[in-house]
């Protein structure tokens, strides 16, 4: 599910400004999030879009030979993990096509996502079973001439939804400190910047996710990813601060060296 936000990124950064204009559309938000406590709903905006409908429409990449100048790997497992939740996918029928739903349970949540006028996904958070679904992140994010970006980089826990919008800006990032790199800024500094930022952002998405799971239900499994996601924050912080001040910026798609 694509916010308004993260469609227009993605519009604006692949200049196709009618992206998605035939998706499925959520209008409406409902809530069960604290146990005992009547559900809430409110008005949302958002397309869904799978993987495959993702993919067949942006733009194909032009093929380039011979070497590369620098490698920019986007597939692979983060190793540094933050919390134990497991998630599984289903498909049914939607009571509403035109709202998605999110409920907290004492051992987990579920999200339903209408991805059409007879079905939706469900997403189910908790117990033992299902792919990995809590916040991890590479331990080495860059080297000699590579960058990793996307699911080689980071995965982002499901409660927050802004995978796709922060990859993309991710990849954006990349581009323009591989760049940066070509015209001759020392690749040391441009790889520093680059994990820097990267760390930022995913500090930025623990804090979110941290909020989401003290607020919600409450009860043994809540407090222990909560905790968990708060150890992610600490490491975070750790490795941010070893950084120092940043030597650039990013203005659209370059990156700027500070004076």
């Amino acid at each position: 599910m694509l916010s308004e936000s993260a469609v227009a990124l993605i519009r604006d950064v692949f200049s196709r400004p009618q992206l998605f204009r035939n998706a499925h559309r959520i209008r409406r938000r409902e809530v069960a999030w604290r146990s005992g406590e009547p559900p809430a709903v409110f008005e949302h905006s958002a397309v869904v879009v799978s993987e495959e409908q993702l993919l067949a429409e942006l733009p194909k990449p032009d093929s380039v030979e011979g070497d590369a100048f620098y490698t920019i790997t986007a597939t692979g497992i983060p190793s540094v993990r933050f919390g134990f939740r497991f998630a599984e996918a289903t498909q049914a029928t939607p009571s509403d096509p035109a709202a998605c739903r999110i409920e907290a349970f004492s051992d987990g949540w579920v999200f339903h996502v209408p991805n059409s006028m007879s079905s939706e996904w469900i997403l189910t958070v908790g117990g033992e079973n299902g792919f990995f679904s809590a916040p991890a992140i590479a331990e080495t994010l860059t080297g000699r001439r590579w960058l990793a970006v996307g699911s080689a980089a980071m995965a982002f826990d499901p409660i927050c939804g802004d995978g796709t919008a922060h990859a993309i800006r991710e990849a954006v990032l990349a581009s323009a400190c591989v760049r940066a790199i070509h015209n001759g800024q020392p690749e040391a500094a441009v790889r520093a910047h680059y994990e820097s930022r990267l760390l930022l952002g995913f500090r930025r998405h623990l804090a979110l996710a941290h909020s989401f799971y003290r607020s919600g239900h409450g009860g043994p499994w809540w407090d222990a990813e909560a905790d968990a996601t708060a150890r992610g924050i600490a490491w975070c912080d750790e490795h941010i601060a070893t950084f120092g001040p940043p030597r650039y910026r990013l203005e659209g798609a370059e990156l700027i060296c500070l004076p």
